[in-house]
Order: C-alpha cells, then sequence, then structure tokens
C-alpha cells in the first residue's frame, strides 16, 4: 500500500497532518497519541518575537465547530529553536514549520534564521489568519501581496514553500496562481472563516475581539467547494484543510484534488483523531483494491455537462 507523498523537499510516509495551531508542537500531543504514525507535523505559528495573543475570552463553542481569536500566541523564534526544535527533531514523521509575520521582512527574518536548523522539511508560511490585528487577513487578501511573499520567501529557501490561502475572498484560486507563478511548491487550504458568536444574556460578544475563526464540521462544505476550484486551477498539490473529523471526510478532501489533509479542530476532542484517520484511509484503499492512495486524488465522478458556477478555471488536470 502506498500511502506516501512527496513534493520538494517534503516527503511523507502518508497523507495526513496536523493542522497548526491545534497540536502545539507535537510534545503536547505525544502523551496521547503515536505521533511518529502521522505523515507530518505542522508546528505552531513561529513568529519573529513572542506573542502573548489576544485578551480571553478566545474560543467559543458554535453549532458543528467553535470560533478561535488566540491572536498567533507563542513563543517567538529564539524558544522555538532552543526548546521546541530539539524534541521535533527526535520524531520519525515529517515538521513543517509555520510562520507567521506583520511585514515581509519578518517573514524573510524568520526563514532565514531557519533555514540554518536541521530536521525541518517545509514552511508553511500563514498570511491568512482572521484574528490578528497586525499583518493577518490584509496579506492574505490582496493578490499582489501573496505573490510578493512567495516570491520573496521562494528567493531565500530550496525547502518546500506552501502558502496557506484564507478562503475570506472571491475567488481562492486567484491567489493560489500568484503563488503557482511566483514558485509555491504547493498551498493550504482553507484556513478559518470569519464568524461571531453573541450571548444573549449579556448581550455581548462571546469573544474579546468580537469576530474570530471558525473551524470544525461546519465549515467542511465551504473548504470542499475551494479545494475543487482550486484543483481546477492550478498544477501544484493541495494540502486541504476544513472540517476534517474522520477518515471519510479526508477521503472527500482527496476526490476534489488534495493530495494531503490536515487535520484541526478534531484534534482537540480526540488527540488521537489524526492517527485514527490515517489507519481509516489505509483499511478504505485495501477494501477498494487500490495500491496507491494517489489514485483517489481528484478522481471526482462528475456527472457530464454538470457545471459550477463561479468558478474561475485556466487549465484542467
Amino acid at each position: 500500500m502506498n500511502t506516501a507523498f512527496h513534493v520538494g523537499s517534503l516527503h511523507l510516509k502518508n497523507r495526513v497532518l496536523v493542522a497548526s495551531g491545534t497540536f502545539g508542537y507535537g510534545n503536547e500531543a505525544s502523551r496521547f497519541t503515536d505521533v511518529n504514525s502521522l505523515g507530518g507535523i505542522v508546528t505552531k505559528s513561529v513568529s519573529l518575537l513572542p506573542r502573548q495573543g489576544n485578551a480571553p475570552p478566545r474560543i467559543a463553542e458554535t453549532a458543528s465547530g467553535m470560533l478561535n481569536s488566540i491572536g498567533l500566541a507563542n513563543v517567538g523564534l529564539d524558544i522555538f529553536i532552543t526548546d521546541k526544535l530539539p524534541f521535533l527533531r527526535k520524531l520519525r514523521t515529517s515538521i513543517i514549520v509555520n510562520i507567521a509575520a506583520s511585514s515581509i521582512d519578518e517573514y524573510c527574518e524568520i526563514l532565514e534564521r531557519l533555514e540554518d536548523e536541521e530536521g525541518i522539511e517545509a514552511y508553511e508560511i500563514n498570511i491568512s489568519c482572521p484574528n490578528v490585528k497586525d499583518g493577518g487577513l490584509n496579506f492574505g487578501t490582496k493578490r499582489e501581496m501573496t505573490a510578493t511573499i512567495t516570491r520573496e520567501l521562494r528567493k531565500r529557501t530550496n525547502r518546500t514553500l506552501i502558502i496557506k490561502l484564507t478562503p475570506n475572498i472571491t475567488h481562492i484560486s486567484e491567489f493560489a496562481m500568484a503563488c503557482e507563478e511566483e514558485g509555491a511548491d504547493a498551498v493550504s487550504l482553507i484556513n478559518t472563516i470569519v464568524g461571531m458568536a453573541v450571548d444573549v444574556t449579556t448581550r455581548r460578544p462571546k469573544l474579546s475581539t468580537i469576530t474570530g475563526g471558525l473551524s470544525g464540521p461546519a465549515i467542511k462544505p465551504v473548504a470542499l467547494a475551494k479545494v475543487f476550484e482550486t484543483y481546477r486551477t492550478v498544477k501544484i498539490p493541495i494540502i486541504g484543510i476544513g472540517g476534517i473529523m474522520n477518515w471519510e471526510d479526508a477521503m472527500e478532501f482527496l476526490l476534489v484534488g488534495a493530495s494531503v489533509v490536515q487535520v484541526g479542530t478534531a484534534n482537540f476532542r480526540d488527540p488521537d483523531a489524526a492517527a485514527k484517520i490515517v489507519d481509516g484511509m489505509k483499511t478504505y484503499c485495501e477494501q477498494e483494491g487500490v495500491n496507491d492512495i494517489q489514485e483517489f486524488v481528484g478522481a471526482l465522478r462528475i456527472p457530464k455537462n454538470a457545471s459550477a458556477p463561479g468558478f474561475v478555471q485556466t487549465h484542467q488536470k
């Protein structure tokens, strides 16, 4: 059974990653699941300086999902290198470092400093966080800014470069095209959707920042549509994210065009969720008599003459 995937310097033994911000730096979850069974870990976002994040309350449960306004709280680059990376290097799984910044210069500085560190196979560039004031969606909702960040980072690394895109735009495929044109190896989508929740007793927002990022099963239909749109537009691989709770959800993402998936909100409910999804996908392939999981990527059976209104399409695979 071939479940592996390769793009650039990134070599995954299977198609399941854990999403940034939902699995810490790996050591937090290692007591509850076999971290080495995963295809890879996408670290919690790393910024140049430590960030305390937004004031509480910054998490609210919603119907079939959750809102978060963590604000990219993290230990900062120096502590990540000295305290977190040594543990990650010991793991028998691929490490992808998620980078967040408030300027192009900061993105470049973080990446350049990480270039000297061993144990990193790829970078995921977060240009799409909806709950930070500095940067955040400002980068991910402007096509030229997305192109510029990709171009500048591509100059500085031969490691696999992944750009994480926001769904809070009209045509996500246009931004994926910009990433492809500027040398990105892959795109990951989607990040959370802007949402809010209200407490009718206090008549106040449930988050200190009023709005936050919606994740979980509620956003899966949106994520599937965005992946499908992007797959019909670019040739670089897509990493699908959004509401993946079990192996069936993961296979849906492969069928619409994702080569790899990331498990996010499910990790909060069950730290072993991603490992179970790995097993479930393999069992499904065996039951279907398929020896290479790649056969499912983009294998959606679309009725003849069916159309998807509103999608931008420049080439069909």
